[in-house]
């Protein structure tokens, strides 16, 4: 049996009914649930369908590197960690810098200098402190700037793995991403290894498509049997589009993951 447990982010299936409604059947098959920007749920509506939320948005504004973004990155990742107090959420996802609601960065970023690094590193320590302080753990997302998110400064797994292994806070993890790694760098397995315990989360979809394993060329049947030879532990989160069905497309990731 894997030690890990399995999760499915609400905004990408059962596109046809009420975003509650979509929490409760995912709650219902099973799944822990995932959520994006809070701000725009009834959060009692939420505790109220009883399902386990694995991981939320910590943020709503601001990014990682400048000056006069910083303040609104921290305050509203407070706001988010109340959120999550009231949802029992352990861990708040955040990106390299702030995305619109297209995905795409605020501020998009064409090279990362050296200061950008060391402002990023301070502001993820601070973001940690607050998560120690409440109980919770952020987690830095790579992204692929190929095909989804261009203009995403530190969005690599590499560059993900840099940070969270410069914080050195269990407040502060990887949430890795292998749709995006698969798009921005490849060679999963030996991906997944080397992150080792900086790794957070686990969030899949395939390649193309963004839809549910097993559609597109990502093994993902071998890497659940890294994930188990790991001993992992923690959540692997389905975010990508059900292609067909949406009940069919959830039992086929659970199927992938199923050892």
């Amino acid at each position: 049996m894997a030690s890990y447990t399995l999760s499915v982010c609400a905004e990408m299936v059962f596109l046809d009914l009420p975003f509650i409604e979509r929490v409760q059947r995912i709650h219902q098959l099973g799944f822990g649930v995932e959520i994006w920007n809070w701000a725009n749920k009834d959060i009692d509506a939420l505790v109220a369908t009883g399902a386990r939320f694995t991981s939320m948005t910590g943020y709503l504004s601001g990014n990682l590197t400048d000056d006069d973004q910083i303040d609104a990155l921290l305050n509203t990742a407070q706001e988010s960690l109340a959120v999550a107090q009231r949802l029992n959420c352990p861990a708040l996802n955040l990106h390299g810098t702030g995305l619109d609601d297209k995905g795409l960065p605020v501020k998009p970023v064409e090279v990362v200098s050296g200061a950008m690094w060391l402002t990023a590193c301070d502001t993820l320590r601070q973001l940690a402190a607050l998560g120690e302080k409440a109980g919770k753990v952020f987690t830095l997302e790579n992204l692929n700037t190929a095909v989804d998110h261009p203009g995403t400064p530190f969005a690599r797994a590499c560059d993900t793995l840099a940070l969270v292994e410069a914080v050195n806070s269990p407040a502060c993890k990887m949430n890795l991403d292998l749709y995006h790694a698969q798009i921005g760098e490849g060679n999963l397995i030996e991906l997944l290894k080397r992150s080792g315990s900086a790794i957070g989360e686990i969030q899949v979809a395939d390649v193309p498509g963004r839809c549910q394993p097993g559609t597109g060329e990502i093994n993902y049947r071998a890497i659940a049997r890294t994930l188990h030879e790991m001993d992992y532990r923690g959540t692997v989160a389905l975010e990508g589009w059900a292609q067909g069905d949406s009940d069919a497309a959830l039992a086929q990731f659970r199927d992938h993951f199923t050892l």
